[in-house]
């Protein structure tokens, strides 16, 4: 058995998706300073780093991250890799036996420039349709940058899926593997960060 940590970590000065808050760590209490303990405040959006999207962050009165089944967000998954850098279109999923497995994570390589990243709409309605309920991206959005009205994003959150964005796949062989995925237990969040762990099924 292999773990492999997916996270990307959290520091000050991180990127973040075009006009999310900026990410601060800083230390308010110091040992070096005469404190008992260190204790550091942070400020960052709840859709910083590796994170899951809620359903609320696409429609109000939708339910939130603290809401989300624990069994879309722990089990098996098939770990898929796609040559390309770009948004992820259907002839990207040709042939992937996107069926088998209800968790789908995919890698792709570096985006090139100009190359926008995320799922067109009908990749996204294919994962539906398919069953897939866990959709699992290395880029900062399910959505190219681009988007103005986050197709991709109502298409999966609409049907019951959950988004997991940001994600650091770069060390890891495709396969099948057990996901654990532990966002923050924020109450009625559109988003939130979470550890993200894949484990060999061997």
């Amino acid at each position: 058995m292999k773990l492999y940590d997916v996270t990307r970590p959290i520091h000050s000065g991180m990127a973040v998706y075009a006009g999310d808050p900026a990410v601060t760590l800083r230390r308010a209490l110091s040992i070096a300073a005469g404190a008992p303990v260190n204790v550091s405040a942070v400020s960052l959006g709840s859709h910083t780093g590796t994170h899951v999207d809620a359903p609320v962050h696409l429609r109000d009165g939708a339910p939130g991250v603290d809401a989300l089944p624990l069994d879309l967000l722990i089990g098996p998954a098939h770990l898929y890799a796609l040559d390309t850098g770009g948004t992820i279109d259907v002839a990207d999923l040709d042939g992937l036996d996107l069926g088998s497995c209800p968790r789908a994570l995919f890698r792709t390589r570096p985006p090139l420039s100009g190359e926008a990243g995320g799922l067109t709409a009908a990749a996204a309605a294919l994962l539906v349709r398919a069953g897939v309920r866990l959709v699992g991206l290395e880029g900062e959005s399910a959505d190219a940058a681009c988007s103005a009205d986050f197709p991709a994003h109502r298409t999966l959150l609409d049907a019951g899926a959950v988004i997991l964005e940001g994600l650091d796949l770069s060390a890891v062989p495709p396969g099948r593997y057990e996901i654990f995925c532990l966002p923050l237990k924020i109450r009625g969040g559109d988003g939130a960060p979470a550890r993200v762990v894949l484990r060999t099924l061997d």
